[in-house]
């Protein structure tokens, strides 16, 4: 093979492994930082993973906000009205955090079934509502529908 062949050669290879390589590593970080949006009943069922970053939206169920005294630490239940979860949150909740509002929490799932919420989204206004929790409200209320059929 000509010198000129084989150094071209190399350089080709260094350029397709350097590739791959900065490929493989950009796709690894976006696995790791990949939030999935999971309705309560999805968790219910167990379908959403224990110990990873997820996001969980529903409504806050009406007479189930507890505030611990002393303590930034709120308790509360999100619903889809099929299922509910309980969400515990340390932190200064959104002014536009309520009862009967929707919301979406981030933060990971326990084995016990509690969500530990890092991050707390509310509502802005009146009229708007996460399209994800809408989709999923409305999933649920189709379901709902159909068992009562």
């Amino acid at each position: 093979m000509h010198p000129l062949r084989k150094q071209r050669l190399i350089v080709v290879l260094l350029i397709v492994v350097g590739s791959s390589l900065a490929a493989f590593f950009i796709i690894y970080a976006l696995q790791q930082n990949l939030n999935l949006f999971y309705e309560p009943s999805r968790v219910a069922n167990g379908e959403a993973p224990i110990d990873r970053q997820i996001r969980v939206g529903g409504m806050v169920a009406e007479g189930s906000l507890i505030r611990q005294a002393n303590s930034l630490t709120v308790n509360f239940i999100i619903t889809d009205f099929a299922a509910n979860v309980a969400v515990e949150y340390t932190g200064i909740l959104p002014d536009m955090f309520a009862e009967n509002a929707g919301t979406v929490v981030t933060g990971f799932l326990s084995e016990s079934g509690t969500f530990f919420a890092d991050q707390v989204l509310a509502k802005h206004d009146e009229n708007y509502m996460p399209p994800e929790v809408s989709a999923a409200l409305d999933s649920a209320k189709h379901k709902a529908n159909q068992l009562d059929n």
